[in-house]
């Protein structure tokens, strides 16, 4: 029997695990959502629970490491994180509390846009891409970076985080704390909000990005506005990264890039519009091909191809 990485990917809204063979496949996977509680042990309880779940499934001996992808901020070289979208982990010290869990195999953490970057490069839509930005737009807005063929990291772990760009100087506030962020114009809850606030009649109490979709596809006017400016906030993150790292190719996946139909026309056309200069005019823009399991598939790399997914940028307990 073939050995197995076990993936772990926290998110705002659900943490999701999954046994993944050294090919990319996913054997088994499980999902949780994420609790909200100012308690860290009561927010921790449900990821441990899924974690010793899957390791029951496949035999402890089968498993030859984790690997984990978080919303961010991360925070080296501790392996301790601080999502912007779950107050009560501040400094959180995941990778430790993974490695006590899971004990005698190699732990390794990235940010979640690096993993979805490092899946989508490893087995997906970015295989062949010497330079590539991975981007997840869901909750959040977060990416990664492949340069050269490898992961980049950075010295804190958190190289490529788009949605932390600043699209517009006098924006609408961001949930990092700061104004004009991708993450204020183009995250699911950000796009609901602002539809809300111009006016769309939501078909239910606290309607989602799905909604909003459903929305924009039959013509409502405020749900048609807020997917264009969904997609030039995130054109103007992608040509500003693309210009500073000289990218060939950007994959876009997380929830809201299910509804690619109204999201990539105004993006590409707005990437047109300022991505001017030659080295930019080859920028390719397409949809990841792993859907929600990319996170997953990059936070198998780091166990399981860490000669390009584990270097610089990220934390590690042997």
């Amino acid at each position: 029997m073939s050995d197995l990485a076990l993936a772990v990917d926290i998110g705002g809204t659900k943490v999701a695990a999954a046994l993944v063979a050294a090919d990319g496949t996913v054997a088994e996977r499980g999902v949780r959502a994420t609790v909200v509680s100012p308690d860290p042990e009561v927010v921790w309880r449900p990821v441990a629970e899924l974690v010793l779940e899957l390791l029951a499934v496949a035999g402890t001996a089968r498993v030859v490491g984790v690997g984990v992808g978080s919303a961010g901020p991360i925070h080296l070289p501790e392996g301790s994180i601080s999502p912007v979208n779950i107050p009560a982990w501040r400094r959180f010290p995941l990778l430790h509390r993974l490695a006590e869990l899971v004990p005698g195999v190699p732990v390794r953490l990235a940010g979640d846009g690096s993993c979805a970057a490092a899946g989508e490069h490893w087995r997906g839509a970015g295989q062949g891409a010497d330079d590539l930005l991975g981007i997840v737009v869901s909750t959040g807005v977060g990416g990664g970076l492949i340069q050269a063929g490898r992961m980049v990291g950075g010295p804190t772990g958190n190289a490529g985080h788009i949605g932390h760009v600043v699209v517009d100087l006098d924006g609408v506030p961001c949930p990092c704390g700061g104004r004009g962020c991708v993450e204020a114009m183009s995250s699911g809850p950000s796009m609901v909000a602002w539809a809300l606030d111009a006016g769309w009649r939501a078909p239910v109490p606290a309607p989602t990005g799905v909604d909003l979709a459903t929305a924009a596809r039959a013509g409502d006017p405020q749900a048609c506005e807020a997917f264009q400016r969904s997609g030039r906030a995130l054109a103007a993150g992608i040509v500003s990264t693309a210009a500073i790292c000289d990218l060939s190719r950007v994959v876009i996946g997380g929830g809201v890039s299910a509804a690619h139909d109204l999201l990539f026309p105004p993006l590409r056309a707005a990437i047109a519009e300022h991505g001017r200069l030659e080295f930019l005019r080859g920028l390719t823009v397409t949809t990841a091909s792993l859907g929600n399991a990319a996170g997953l598939v990059g936070a198998a790399a780091l166990v399981l191809a860490p000669e390009a997914y584990a270097g610089r940028g990220v934390a590690s307990l042997a």
